[in-house]
C-alpha cells in the first residue's frame, strides 16, 4: 500500500510560491529523505502532508484524500517532528510524551489505560524511562530530541515525518537518533519521510531520495542515482566528490576550491 501520494502539490505563503507541482509516492515501510538547498521547500512539503499549511493539488495518506480526513483522524495517521519543536520547560518528560496521545482522546479529553501504555512503550523504546519525571528544560539537546521522538511515537501514527532530525546535534547524537529511527521503522513498521541537510547521512539511511530545488522536484531515486557530483554541483552550487566507501555507502566530501 502507498503510505503517501502527493499529486501536483503547490503551496503559496505570503504571496510567494514555495512549492510548485510536487508529485511523489512513498511506499509503506519506506524511508524517503527530502534533500535540497536552503529555501527549496523541503519543510513546507512536510507541513503540507501534515495539514499545517494550505495547498493546491492532492495529498493521499494511506490511500485516503487528506482533505477528506478530520484533523484528529489525520493526526492518527501522520506524526510530525518539527526541526525546532515548541517545548515548554516546566513540563515533565512523561507529561510531554502524553501530549502525543491527544488525537486519540475522547470527547472529554481523559486519558485511558491504553494511552498510558502507549506512553510507557514510547519512553522504553527511546530509553527515557529514567527521565520520565525530569523537566524538559533539564535535558541535553540529544535527550530533548529523544523526548520529541517519543511524543511522536506515542501518537501511534504509521507515518512519521521528521524535519531535520539531526539539526544542532553532534556527530555521535546524530548517529544515535538516526539509528533509533531506523530501528523503530523496523520494529513498528513505520514509514519515514525526513528532510535532511547532511547528504552523506541521507544516503546512508534513506531508501530513496527526493531532490527539491526552487519548490520543484528535480531528481528522485536511490542514493546512487541522486547523489551525483553533477546534481549536487548544479543544485547546491558546491564542489564535491562522491565516494563509495565500503561498509558506509556513499560519502559526499566537500572539495576546497583553488584559484
Amino acid at each position: 500500500m502507498k503510505a503517501l501520494t502527493l499529486e501536483r502539490v503547490s503551496v503559496t505563503l505570503g504571496g510567494a510560491r514555495v512549492l510548485s507541482g510536487l508529485s511523489a509516492e512513498v511506499e509503506g515501510g519506506e524511508w524517503v529523505a527530502v534533500i535540497g538547498p536552503n529555501g527549496a521547500g523541503k519543510t513546507t512539503a512536510l507541513r503540507a502532508v501534515a495539514g499545517l499549511v494550505p495547498y493546491e493539488g492532492r495529498v493521499r495518506v494511506l490511500e485516503d484524500d487528506a482533505h477528506a480526513l478530520a484533523r484528529k483522524h489525520l493526526a492518527r495517521r501522520v506524526a510530525l517532528v518539527p526541526q525546532v519543536p515548541l517545548i515548554p520547560g516546566d513540563i515533565t518528560v512523561r507529561a510531554y510524551v502524553l501530549l502525543g496521545r491527544t488525537p486519540h482522546l475522547g470527547y472529554f479529553g481523559t486519558e485511558r489505560r491504553k494511552d498510558h501504555h502507549a506512553v510507557d512503550a514510547a519512553l522504553a523504546q527511546l530509553d527515557l524511562v529514567a527521565f520520565a519525571g525530569r523537566r524538559l528544560d533539564t535535558l541535553s539537546g540529544g535527550e530533548r530530541q529523544r523526548a520529541t521522538l517519543a511524543r511522536a511515537l506515542a501518537q501511534d501514527a504509521p507515518v512519521l515525518l521528521l524535519d531535520e532530525p539531526t539539526a544542532a546535534l553532534d556527530m555521535g547524537r546524530q548517529q544515535q537518533v538516526l539509528e533509533i529511527v531506523d530501528e523503530l521503522r523496523t520494529s513498528r513498521g513505520l514509514t519515514v519521510v525526513s528532510t535532511m541537510h547532511d547528504l552523506t547521512l541521507a544516503g546512508q539511511y534513506a531508501d530513496r531520495l527526493l531532490l527539491v530545488d526552487g519548490g520543484r522536484l528535480v531528481a528522485a531515486g536511490p542514493p546512487d542515482d541522486v547523489l551525483t557530483r553533477a546534481l549536487i554541483t548544479e543544485h547546491y552550487g558546491a564542489e564535491v566528490e562522491v565516494v563509495d566507501a565500503p561498509g558506509s555507502g556513499f560519502v559526499v566530501v566537500p572539495v576546497r576550491r583553488t584559484s
